[in-house]
């Protein structure tokens, strides 16, 4: 397979997508972030001095959603009809899973979207947290699934 965002002389292009019927899409994509105790702790109980820290989080990467053609150069403009992203916190590990769910109605998939929303809430927790950790660790930025297109579903084998 070709990669398809260069053109016959070997500049980057926008692809077309204007034969393209519009199909219903949806991405789901993963992140997580390492804290020490003290900050996961400060993140989980609501206790920073900043604010929710995870409401706020959740709010930038609702909006990176939204924005991603914006910051990504070859994306297309989507209609998205729906963004969620939901948070699984690991006290053992200090660890929070982040996991973003894009849907939209039409011709591209929403892939990019999903990936963008986990890793700018995954960076508002990082610099919502930086003053009283310096070591943070974003990990395991991922696709786990996406449905609809003519390539077809992908589900991330673990």
């Amino acid at each position: 397979m070709d990669l398809t965002h260069f053109n016959n002389d070997g500049h980057a292009r926008m692809v077309d997508v204007s034969s393209k019927q519009p199909t219903a899409r949806e991405a789901v994509a993963f992140s997580s972030i390492l804290l020490n105790t003290e900050a996961f702790k400060i993140v989980t109980q609501g206790n920073s001095k900043k604010g929710d820290v995870l409401a706020v989080a959740q709010v930038a990467g609702i909006m990176a959603a939204k924005r991603t053609s914006d910051i990504i150069p070859m994306c297309h403009q989507i209609n998205i009809t729906g963004v969620d992203i939901s948070f699984t916190p690991d006290e053992v590990s200090s660890t929070i899973g982040i996991t973003a769910t894009v849907h939209s109605k039409g011709e591209t998939g929403v892939e990019m979207e999903a990936l963008t929303a986990v890793s700018v809430t995954a960076l508002t927790i990082y610099d919502m947290c930086k003053a009283v950790q310096r070591d943070i660790e974003i990990r395991s930025i991922r696709l786990l699934k996406k449905k609809g297109g003519k390539s077809g579903d992908f589900t991330y084998d673990i």
